[in-house]
């Protein structure tokens, strides 16, 4: 696989690694305990300018692409899930305004989340607004130069940590999905509020929150591009753009659980030999190293289609989310049974593998909803044969 990578991929591959192995993994259990956040790590990434590696030179960052942002997501959370998590979604909070904001905005913004100074979150989600998210409820009412915001908002993620939000709200509930636009939020507004927070199976480092707007004033400088009526198209390319990136994160959990089994397998020993010996083990072994080897190929051809500039990427990119985060949990799963009775215990690692794996199957669109948008893909490419 190193001979398919650039020069550029294999020095970002060995920096996140590098990163992973001093930095990430003699924390990754006690703050999976703790549920702290793993303000160590960030620190780290902000020295090595991989904190804003996705956003445009510019703007301050360093312009890396999408294939180079999934490489070290892949290897942070090879390590650990949720601490990948707490990297990744500041570049899910971010794409909203590199894809949508206007030039004011992106120099107001981009700069400080490029630097570390700041970390930013993605507020789509409502109680009654998850897979339909064209159904949110929270509703901006333009006041003269601003808008007053009042909502609720569900799986903040980042939420605690993040001082800048992208908030999304109807402007016009009449018009559905094309009456909903984008704000920028900052941690601080009057009437904005870090609500409670969620007490997860995994990615336990992760702070996921609700976040709650009582009247919350917010200037028209922050309208998202400028312009009503925007948001869902914003939030929609977003989520395609990111969905690579999730993917990264399930193919480095597959990864780094099957790193454990093969590591255990070699050294338990019953009936007198290693239980890698055994050929019903080997068998295992070797489905867990084809399903997360197609699945990086899967992940790195649809980061290629982003940094291409390929215009359609719901297919590709709903693919490889799929693909990747079933096979994070499949082969997490496997790990434990390798693992025999001390794969469900604590003291042992890999059970927080597959805790992790997990919600890569839920967040940023459920796999059930990745494969409608696979098959509407399929069926509207049949009928234009």
């Amino acid at each position: 696989m190193d001979e398919l990578l650039t020069k550029e991929n294999l020095s970002y591959r060995a920096l996140a690694r590098e990163i992973a192995d001093k930095y990430v993994r003699p924390v990754a259990a006690e703050l999976d305990r703790t549920g702290e956040y793993p303000w160590s790590v960030i620190n780290a990434l902000k020295e090595t300018g991989l904190m804003g590696m996705w956003i445009p030179k510019e703007y301050g960052g360093k312009n890396s692409g999408l294939l180079n942002l999934c490489i070290v997501c892949e290897e942070i959370s090879r390590a650990c899930g949720g601490i990948g998590c707490t990297y990744v979604v500041n570049a899910l909070g971010s794409f909203p305004i590199i894809l949508g904001g206007t030039d004011d905005q992106k120099q107001r913004y981009l700069p400080d989340i490029a630097s570390g100074k700041r970390l930013i979150s993605f507020c789509l989600s409502e109680k009654e607004a998850g897979s339909d998210a064209g159904s949110l409820k929270t509703l901006a009412v333009r006041d003269g130069n601003q808008y007053v915001v009042t909502g609720d908002k569900k799986w903040t993620t980042n939420g605690a940590a993040a001082s800048i939000f992208t908030v999304f709200a109807t402007v016009n509930p009449e018009r559905g999905t094309r009456g909903i636009s984008g704000f920028i939020v900052e941690r601080g507004t009057p009437g904005f509020d870090i609500g409670k927070r969620e007490d997860l199976m995994g990615i336990r480092c992760v702070p996921v929150n609700e976040t709650h707007f009582k009247e919350c004033r917010i200037s028209s400088e922050n309208l998202l591009g400028g312009a009503e009526g925007r948001g869902f198209k914003h939030a929609m390319m977003t989520l395609d753009v990111a969905r690579p990136f999730v993917a990264a994160q399930g193919l480095g959990i597959a990864q780094g659980a099957l790193d454990l089994a093969l590591d255990y397998t070699k050294k338990r020993q019953q009936f007198g030999q290693s239980i890698a010996s055994f050929q019903g083990i080997q068998f295992m072994l070797a489905d867990m190293a084809t399903q997360v080897e197609a699945a990086r190929h899967l992940v790195y051809a649809a980061a290629r289609a982003v940094d291409a500039g390929v215009k359609d990427l719901s297919k590709i990119s709903a693919m490889s989310k799929v693909f990747a985060t079933d096979t994070a949990m499949r082969i997490s799963t496997d790990a434990v049974q390798l693992f025999g009775g001390y794969g469900f215990c604590r003291d042992y690692p890999i059970e927080k593998f597959m805790r992790d794996a997990k919600i890569t199957q839920i967040y940023e669109g459920t796999n059930q909803i990745q494969r409608m948008v696979i098959g509407r893909s399929l069926i509207r490419e049949s009928a234009s044969q």
